[in-house]
């Protein structure tokens, strides 16, 4: 026992430690304290004084229903996630404020990935800044162009001849459902399913092909030209089309089958990442988070482009605005685009696929804005045009960057595991949001 005095004897500035603590002194004495609470409590949750079991001085520090309050007025813990974590998808940064595993509050740090995209357009030609926008979100680099393209169109007040808008819907809808399918593959593998992974990029590999075929490129597709096509369709381009769709409808029902009544996908996701319709519209949500919320907007049917106005198809819409019901939402629209696919190679015109536009581009002096529904939400260009051949100012509205905004709502009061999956569901690329 020598040693033992020796120990708690030596603490400095303890008068009272020359003797070991009297170990089962203190055990008894917690004995009792545990046999005093259990003859308080009741089994209606309300101690015999009336004090319910969850008041905020007895809380424990997991729990979720009061998001503002730290377990026993400790002390917030700051810590970074990104800019290099592989879950931010991409050079994120999101400084965390915990208390314990509860997410306190956020605040996301952009800007280690700026290109100066907008200010390169303005030493460069219409038409030579055409490609920079590919490199913008280069998992919907056809949505990128297809934008830029009709906003210019719009200054110029021409319009691409109608084969050429059948074909620019078709690549279009296919850049859709191959940047679902990579947000799916990697949104399920941040949580921890490894297989849906393999299963969408198996499937992707051919809408790949086609654009390689179409254009050469296979990431970075720039497939439009201002006033229609670089290219014309390719022969047999149809009847490609068609065998990947009857190929990929099905695989549609595979990636539920894996993930739908997944126990572990419904905890990770259900009741996770929740944002009302009206905070959604508040923040400028756009694009399938603002859909899983309730409010049924989609630019292709409220304000129609590229004759989108020729074909049937659905809005689907959630109920919860949680991780869930987003995953689901974007489920049903690769269905939906599979629809408006299967219609516009049926209804392909034949013609020219390029409008008389001048070469050497000056739009007359003004202003446009200009707006498409791309796969992660409303992308918009306003260009202002001051007659020379170079625009004065393009400003991009990504919805990545719009979007992100809302991640602080999204997690508060969440744990920190459900951070990552709430930025996956955002589906963001920081090749967007810092341009």
């Amino acid at each position: 026992m020598s040693g033992y005095r020796s120990i708690w004897g030596s603490r400095a500035g303890n008068d009272h430690c020359n003797d070991p603590p009297e170990i089962p002194r203190l055990a008894d004495e917690g004995a009792r304290l545990r046999d005093d609470a259990d003859k308080k409590a009741s089994p209606g949750g309300l101690g015999t004084d009336g004090i319910r079991m969850t008041d905020p001085n007895t809380l424990s520090p997991l729990d979720l229903e009061t998001p503002d309050k730290t377990f026993l007025d400790a002390n917030e813990l700051i810590i970074n996630m990104g800019p290099q974590h592989p879950a931010t998808h991409g050079v994120l940064r999101v400084i965390l404020r915990l208390d314990g595993e509860k997410v306190m509050g956020l605040e996301c740090v952009i800007g280690y990935l700026h290109r100066g995209v907008e200010k390169i357009a303005e030493n460069r030609t219409y038409t030579m800044f055409n490609p920079y926008v590919d490199r913008m979100d280069y998992v919907a680099a056809v949505s990128n162009g297809l934008g830029y393209c009709e906003a210019v169109e719009k200054l110029l007040n021409v319009g691409a001849p109608a084969r050429a808008q059948y074909i620019r819907v078709i690549l279009t809808e296919l850049n859709r459902i191959a940047s679902h399918q990579l947000w799916l593959g990697t949104h399920a593998l941040d949580i921890g399913a490894i297989t849906p992974l393999f299963y969408t990029f198996r499937d992707r590999e051919e809408i790949l092909k086609i654009f390689e075929k179409y254009c050469g490129a296979r990431l970075t597709t720039h497939a439009f030209r201002i006033g229609g096509l670089q290219y014309e369709a390719y022969e047999g381009f149809e009847r490609e089309v068609k065998n990947f769709l009857t190929f990929f409808t099905p695989k549609i029902d595979e990636y539920e089958e894996l993930l739908t009544t997944n126990r572990i996908w419904l905890e990770r996701t259900k009741g996770v990442g929740t944002i009302s319709g009206p905070d959604a519209i508040a923040l400028g949500v756009t694009g399938p988070v603002l859909r899983a919320s309730g409010v049924k907007w989609d630019i292709r049917k409220a304000q129609p482009y590229a004759n989108y106005k020729n074909f049937e198809f659905e809005v689907p819409t959630g109920q919860n605005g949680d991780t869930y019901d987003r995953y689901l939402v974007r489920i049903a629209e690769m269905r939906q685009s599979c629809r408006i696919i299967e219609q516009a190679v049926a209804g392909v015109p034949e013609g020219p696929i390029m409008a008389k536009v001048p070469k050497v581009m000056k739009p007359p002096v003004g202003e446009i804005y200009h707006s498409i529904e791309a796969p992660k939400g409303e992308l918009g260009y306003f260009i202002v045009s001051d007659g020379s051949t170079q625009p004065y100012r393009i400003r991009v509205r990504p919805p990545s960057f719009v979007n992100l905004q809302a991640l602080e709502v999204m997690c508060r009061g969440q744990l920190v595991a459900d951070v990552i999956a709430v930025i996956g569901t955002l589906d963001i690329v920081l090749g967007e949001v810092d341009r």
